[in-house]
């Protein structure tokens, strides 16, 4: 009994050892596997092959049935938004024509929200003034001139700063100059107004001040340009409102808004000509508004 489990007490050494020189020898650095060897790889990369493709077929309906589901309801939600958009877009045509005929019936040949627009490609950032000013590709010979408000898709970014023959450099609304400051209103049934003065450059908020300390406005409530400071149309949308304070003295309130442009991304912006009447210069008490 006992030479029977001294016997097999060997042959499980002898295995081991055969077993452990068999993971050396393979895991050396040689050229060329021998036949066994490659017998083993390709009867393993054969069964791995064969149990992949169905795992693969059965992971990948799953995961298409997923992406179907979600584009499904991604189609829905964007008929129902095309839906919205036309119905938008009728009443806004009505609007307009019903606007139109207002006007023309009272004899008003102008609004505070008539303007032209010149596309331009921003060309320059200076690294030491980035959030400060751009360079575009437009100038006096593009019909550009100095306080031309500049916008993108997103909303309002800056105004036109200096004016050369070929191209232009614009003040950014990040700029935290003492005269960069936009006459403002928040959109409400009785709008509020204000001045966007100053940025803030840990949260990224600008700010607009001076409004009456009893104005009702509420946070999510839409900021855009009043027209009312002689350089801006009317309606260029600024931001929307994420915080309301009062002023270090309790006299006014002011709000902290969340910008509708990307300061940082800019490739192509969009110069705004005000075509409505602006005061004349030497009766404006102070230029910037």
């Amino acid at each position: 009994m006992t030479f029977f489990s001294n016997k097999r007490l060997i042959v499980l050494m002898v295995s081991i050892i055969i077993l452990v020189a068999l993971i050396g020898y393979s895991m050396s650095d040689r050229d060329r596997l021998t036949w066994p060897e490659q017998f083993m790889k390709d009867t393993v990369g054969w069964v791995q092959t064969l149990v992949s493709k169905p795992a693969h077929f059965a992971a990948g309906f799953f995961e298409n049935l997923s992406e179907l589901q979600g584009i499904y309801a991604e189609n829905q939600v964007l008929k129902a938004r095309l839906e919205e958009y036309a119905q938008v877009s009728v009443e806004r045509n009505m609007l307009k024509v019903e606007n139109d005929t207002l006007k023309a019936t009272l004899e008003i040949e102008e609004t505070l929200s008539d303007y032209q627009m010149r596309t331009a490609t921003v060309i320059h950032r200076n690294p030491d003034r980035w959030s400060e000013y751009i360079g575009i590709n437009r100038g006096s010979e593009h019909g550009i001139e100095r306080n031309m408000a500049v916008i993108t898709s997103g909303g309002l970014i800056g105004k036109v700063h200096q004016v050369g023959q070929f191209s232009s450099k614009v003040q950014l609304l990040t700029d935290n100059d003492r005269t960069n400051r936009v006459s403002a209103m928040v959109q409400a049934d009785d709008p509020v107004y204000g001045f966007i003065e100053g940025f803030d450059q840990e949260s990224g908020l600008l700010m607009l001040k001076k409004m009456d300390i009893d104005a009702d406005i509420e946070v999510e409530q839409t900021v855009t340009t009043s027209g009312l400071g002689g350089v801006y149309p009317r309606g260029l949308i600024i931001g929307e409102i994420v915080e309301i304070v009062p002023d270090e003295y309790g006299l006014t309130k002011n709000a902290y808004i969340q910008p509708a442009a990307n300061f940082y991304g800019l490739d192509y912006v969009l110069v705004i000509e005000r075509t409505s009447t602006s005061l004349q210069p030497e009766l404006m008490e102070e230029d910037g508004s």
